[in-house]
């Protein structure tokens, strides 16, 4: 249970598992679902936020959305958070990047950090460097993050990273109910 005073009255956490099954129709419906779920939720959050034009403060990292980049999410599970500290990349966002190592720039709260891709290789993942992202941003089990891919080449990668706490919208927990359900038969 992430820790209340961690949490910032914006953000919920958003659950959603990366399943190392071979992706079937059902599997692409509920994808779909979570994510169309997800914009609809992102959206709604916008048009809460005020604006404030002009401000010679803003920065890209002050706003709290996704900008229509391609993008994929993840709850935070105990082997990404503990001891392997291993983050392994979902198929739908690995087929955007090269098939190689690559550098790869984690920025989130006006900071960056940087470690490698490695996508030469059966599960693409992030390489060990994660560990250092996942200890100053103090990430826990059950905490949710967002990976915008901001820029991608050959050469490098960039994500921004939105981190998510606290309570699931409900329509996006009744999609990963029913997901749960789907792959418990």
């Amino acid at each position: 249970m992430p820790n209340p005073s961690r949490m910032d009255s914006r953000l919920v956490a958003v659950k959603k598992e990366f399943i190392s099954e071979p992706i079937n129709e059902e599997t692409h419906k509920t994808e779909q679902l979570l994510s169309q779920s997800m914009e609809r939720y992102v959206e709604k959050q916008k048009s809460k936020l005020p604006v404030e034009l002009g401000s010679a403060e803003s920065e890209e990292d002050d706003i709290p959305y996704l900008t229509g980049k391609p993008f994929f999410d993840v709850v935070l599970a105990k082997s990404h958070v503990n001891p392997t500290y291993h983050f392994q990349l979902p198929v739908r966002i690995v087929r955007e990047l090269p098939r190689t190592t690559i550098p790869v720039v984690l920025r989130y709260n006006r900071k960056n950090w940087n470690l490698d891709y490695i996508g030469n290789c059966t599960n693409p993942r992030f390489d060990p460097k994660w560990r250092k992202f996942v200890v100053d941003n103090n990430l826990e089990i059950g905490d949710a993050c967002v990976f915008e891919l901001m820029e991608h080449s050959a050469t490098n990668i960039k994500f921004k990273v939105h981190i998510l706490r606290g309570k699931l919208p409900p329509e996006l927990q009744a999609a990963i109910n029913s997901r749960v359900l789907w792959r418990i038969r």
